[in-house]
């Protein structure tokens, strides 16, 4: 948390993306610290000790979300992890997201309300 928000991160190479999950999360009381590339992202993860994480699956590379998402296994990461990518139904339907060390997957672009909804519940 920062000055009672909690923060949340959000790695995205779609400029588009981060702005509209911005509007989003700001106008509902969080803080967003964003990142373009797992390599930022994980500078901003330790810089800022998020909250909560949003990843996008393809970035600079194929896997750069999922690769991102076991770093943070590896960094003893307790804050949850979503991975948001265009083909999040499919992804969701035929790999165990448990084992990338994620707590879920949303279908891009996110709707508002089912972000909030999963904000709500992690996070209280």
């Amino acid at each position: 948390m920062n000055n009672g928000k909690h923060v949340i991160l959000y790695l995205d190479d779609d400029q588009d993306m981060l702005d509209a999950v911005r509007i989003i999360l700001e106008s509902n009381g969080y803080e967003m610290v964003e990142a373009h590339s797992a390599e930022e992202g994980l500078q901003v993860y330790k810089e800022t000790d998020p909250d909560f994480l949003l990843v996008d699956l393809m970035m600079e590379e194929v896997d750069a979300g999922t690769n991102f998402a076991k770093e943070m296994k590896v960094l003893g990461n307790d804050a949850p992890v979503f991975m948001l990518s265009s083909v999040g139904d499919s992804l969701d339907d035929n790999t165990d997201y448990k084992e990338l060390g994620l707590d879920g997957v949303f279908q891009k672009p996110i709707h508002p309300k089912t972000l909030l909804s999963i904000l709500k519940k992690k996070l209280g």
